[in-house]
């Protein structure tokens, strides 16, 4: 359930409680593909627009500058209490020995001594130096229960306060959960009306897993722009809200924190005005109902070589996926 912790411009500001009974704020900012632009935006994000939640990962190659964001926002008088930064561990650190080593590497980047939440981002273990897409050779076998023991010793240590994963099939998650000695705290996934995975959203639901819902807006680059949807653009007239504000509110509806990506420090903030209004149960409904459900990010970019990889499509990278 949601609940207000804090307040923020007198509007109450939703938050969600973890298995672990900390706290994640209901909105983050997303850094992927923020490039330079991620410690002004991270700043503008903390400072000027009330966010508390900041997303970002080792292959994003950002760190350094959201380190930079959040150092200048602590520098101008928001605690680091009060943060919540998630970061991600990649594919070429998913083997137990290298899992610590890559979490200091994280957290030198990001100037921080803790994470919040350490998420693995995909569930594929990768050579070092792995060809973009791999090719045949590059993806290696992994032992995912002896990643997760390492990651569980990352909490002990109070390195990280919650772990959970990224991109996991629900087959995945389930094998995960047969051995966990800590559960996962978040299992965050593709998710906005054009591609609502209910199923797994449903499975984390049942297993008390908190859902963040990565690339809330859909993507003009990955072939659903959502900003333009005609229900999405309906919708936003009738509330006198931005087609945003709508994607964004409607990932919190359905229970899950949502973490819009953006440089533009205006869409920054309007993504946050979000709170002390509702979306109509009938139009929210009308958005649950969207056809032509497809994945933006679909690890085609990352994993999938036509020719001369062990991922040869997109299906090949979700088989398992019921």
């Amino acid at each position: 359930m949601a609940q207000a912790t804090f307040t923020l411009y007198g509007e109450k500001i939703e938050s969600f409680r973890l298995l672990s009974g900390h706290i994640i704020p209901a909105v983050g900012l997303g850094t992927w593909r923020s490039g330079s632009q991620a410690s002004n935006s991270v700043f503008t994000a903390i400072v000027e627009a009330g966010y508390r939640h900041v997303d970002t990962a080792a292959e994003y190659g950002v760190e350094g500058e959201v380190g930079h964001g959040i150092k200048a926002a602590i520098h101008a008088g928001v605690e680091r209490r009060h943060l919540f930064v998630t970061s991600k561990l990649w594919s070429s650190g998913f083997s137990p020995e290298r899992v610590r080593s890559a979490l200091k590497n994280t957290l030198q980047e990001l100037q921080l001594d803790y994470l919040d939440l350490y998420l693995i981002h995909w569930p594929f273990r990768l050579k070092e130096g792995a060809s973009r897409p791999p090719k045949a050779g590059d993806v290696l076998d992994c032992d995912m229960e002896g990643v997760w023991g390492e990651m569980e010793k990352l909490v002990e240590e109070n390195l990280v306060r919650d772990i959970g994963v990224c991109n996991f099939t629900m087959k995945k998650l389930n094998k995960l959960l047969g051995f966990a000695q800590t559960m996962p705290s978040v299992c965050q996934m593709e998710m906005h009306p054009g591609w609502r995975n209910d199923k797994i959203l449903e499975f984390c639901k049942m297993n008390g897993i908190h859902v963040t819902a990565n690339s809330p807006l859909g993507s003009s680059e990955g072939g659903r722009d959502l900003i333009h949807e005609p229900t999405v653009e309906a919708i936003a007239t009738k509330l006198n809200k931005s087609p945003g504000q709508i994607l964004v509110k409607w990932g919190m509806q359905r229970g899950t924190s949502v973490i819009p990506k953006s440089i533009h420090p205006d869409r920054i903030k309007e993504n946050m005005r979000v709170f002390g209004w509702e979306i109509p149960e009938e139009d929210f409904q009308a958005l649950s109902s969207i056809p032509q459900q497809k994945r933006v990010l679909d690890g085609e970019e990352l994993f999938v070589n036509k020719d001369a990889g062990p991922f040869r499509s997109v299906a090949d990278l979700w088989d398992d996926e019921d």
